[in-house]
């Protein structure tokens, strides 16, 4: 039986659709945890939560929520409380931004869209969260991304999001670690449909980015970047906390 088995772990962004979401949801689930899974498309989330139950035997509660409005993200912690009692895990994972506009012609429309879904979400779940992670000593799982660590072109709202993100983790981690709860980020690199599209519009920067990574491929999004989150969570890994673990571009972790 898995340390997992019957524990609650909440996941952003965690429908089916080909995304690392799903990927992470997949992970646990094989873990035998209940999961909630939140995002904007109810038919994704349906999806996986048929497939999740039918495959791996656990619940799954869905919840439809944007995660930069903070009476929904309460919303889906008092749901998940009151479907299964406790939460053990938090996967800060689902992101939206206008990718492949330059600084020059954004907008606030497209860096309120960044910040809001990305930097806001992650503070509301953590916030509304933290009472019931102090209860179980949770974890913590934040994403944020090579777009912030490296600079890369057509990504300032959703790096500045990401690196917003990596810094409110880190205080996190500091603040809660008396409470045995740890928090850490993963900035991952996997194929999914975003990603195709970034590379179709920046070839050159594609071709760098798959040159730095040593095993000469991107993540597979359930057994690398799940695995990884399924690591982290775990009593394992309760001692590492306000780290970065890249996954693109060279592998390890960052300050």
């Amino acid at each position: 039986m898995s340390e997992f088995t019957g524990k609650t772990v909440i996941i952003t962004g965690g429908g089916k659709g080909g995304g690392i979401g799903y990927g992470i949801s997949t992970a646990f689930a094989k873990e035998g945890a209940n999961l909630v899974i939140t995002g904007r498309n109810e038919q994704k989330l349906a999806d996986a939560k048929q497939e999740l139950e039918s495959q791996y035997g656990i619940k799954v509660l869905t919840v439809q929520a944007d995660g930069g409005d903070e009476e929904q993200v309460k919303s889906v912690i008092d749901k998940a409380v009151a479907e299964f009692g406790k939460i053990h895990v938090l996967v800060n994972n689902a992101q939206n931004s206008a990718s492949g506009v330059s600084l020059a012609d954004h907008t606030k429309e497209d860096f309120d869209r960044a910040i809001y879904s990305g930097l806001y979400a992650v503070f509301f779940y953590m916030k509304h969260a933290y009472p019931y992670l102090k209860e179980t000593q949770g974890s913590v799982i934040n994403f944020a991304s090579g777009a912030g660590l490296f600079g890369k072109p057509g990504q300032s709202s959703y790096a500045a999001a990401k690196e917003g993100i990596r810094g409110l983790s880190r205080v996190a981690a500091t603040e809660w670690g008396p409470d045995g709860i740890n928090v850490n980020i993963i900035c991952p690199l996997v194929m999914t449909a975003q990603l195709a599209k970034w590379k179709e519009e920046y070839p050159a920067v594609y071709e760098q980015t798959i040159k730095g990574i040593p095993a000469g491929r991107f993540g597979d999004a359930e057994k690398d970047i799940g695995r990884t989150c399924v690591f982290l969570a775990s009593d394992a890994a309760s001692y590492i906390s306000g780290e970065t673990i890249t996954m693109q571009g060279g592998s390890g972790l960052r300050p």
